[in-house]
């Protein structure tokens, strides 16, 4: 009986969390709707609430301070690319290598400021409040966090999900150890670059990809982050049509975000994928100009290379 009623305080404290992050991140897009500033809703943004907030003594959560910074310098140098340089797969490698060298001297795991450099690129925006508006969402984003870590849920200060997909996103999101995940990781930042650049096609390297491909080729071995990873590219198909047919379908922007959301955490959920970065992808069609089928088309692409290289990549270092 005790543990049916922890177990319960534990269920009831993560759902209220979560109506914390969809709310937050509602919050964000009134926000964006009110200024017109559509990047304000900065799309890794959901990523990082939910891991946050939903596990404070998490890898992520034990780093505000980067938390704040790292994304900030790199939206700040990616910005700086798309002001001087033309969108090609060597702009997106050198953003990406130079977002890595951040995370490194700031010595942390924030990889989605991987996705906060690359994302001005991609969606061609030359404003600099860019970077000013991704300071303030994780400034609020680290305020909520500390109010968190003070006033816990009754269960815990500890994560309130799974104990064992907790260990396994603590995995992911450390700092790589294995030896060539960086040559794999460019590979693909290259591949799939050059296959956007010259096909139009911008977002078969979207951001949160390279996030995801950071933290799959970083840790390879690890068992757990999804049951069936062959099914990858569906879930991020259909997170990135919910977000399209939301956008698409839903007034005003706000409600629609906050339904994306929690649309997208119930198919993460379902698929027990274990991958923040995959909510992310829900929110690029509201900061995209005229998203059509061919965002979807692009993610389920791009994610088809990603998988594809895990599995080839962990048969290599097996061999």
């Amino acid at each position: 009986m005790m543990r049916y009623t922890g177990s319960l305080k534990r269920v009831s404290s993560r759902l209220l969390l979560e109506l914390v992050v969809v709310s937050f991140m509602g919050s964000i897009a009134f926000a964006a709707h009110l200024t017109g500033i559509a990047v304000v809703l900065f799309p890794e943004l959901a990523a990082l609430s939910h891991d946050v907030l939903l596990r404070p003594s998490g890898e992520w959560a034990r780093q505000p301070a980067q938390l704040v910074f790292a994304p900030t310098l790199t939206a700040a140098f990616g910005l700086f690319c798309t002001r001087h340089l033309h969108y090609s797969a060597l702009t997106i490698l050198l953003i990406v290598i130079v977002s890595l060298a951040v995370i490194k001297l700031l010595r942390c795991s924030m990889s989605p400021a991987i996705s906060a450099g690359v994302l001005p690129l991609v969606l061609n925006e030359h404003s600099w409040l860019y970077p000013i508006a991704i300071f303030f969402d994780l400034s609020l984003l680290a305020l909520i966090l500390m109010l968190r870590k003070r006033y816990p849920p009754s269960t815990s200060l500890h994560s309130v999900g799974n104990a064992k997909g907790s260990k396994v996103l603590d995995t992911l999101e450390a700092v790589p150890q294995n030896r060539f995940w960086f040559v794999a990781l460019m590979g693909l930042v290259l591949v799939l670059g050059a296959a956007a650049q010259f096909t139009g096609m911008r977002f078969l390297l979207f951001p949160p990809l390279i996030v995801m491909g950071y933290e799959l080729f970083g840790h390879p071995e690890v068992p757990g982050w999804m049951k069936r990873p062959a099914l990858l590219p569906f879930v991020c198909l259909i997170t990135a049509g919910t977000g399209l047919i939301a956008e698409h379908t839903l007034h005003p922007g706000f409600v629609a975000v906050m339904i994306t959301v929690l649309c997208s955490v119930g198919v993460l959920r379902l698929f027990d994928l274990h991958m923040p970065p995959a909510l992310a992808i829900g929110i690029l069609p509201f900061v995209i100009e005229s998203p059509d089928y061919r965002y979807a088309l692009s993610v389920f692409l791009g994610t088809v290379v990603l998988t594809l290289s895990h599995l080839g990549y962990k048969r290599l270092r097996i061999s």
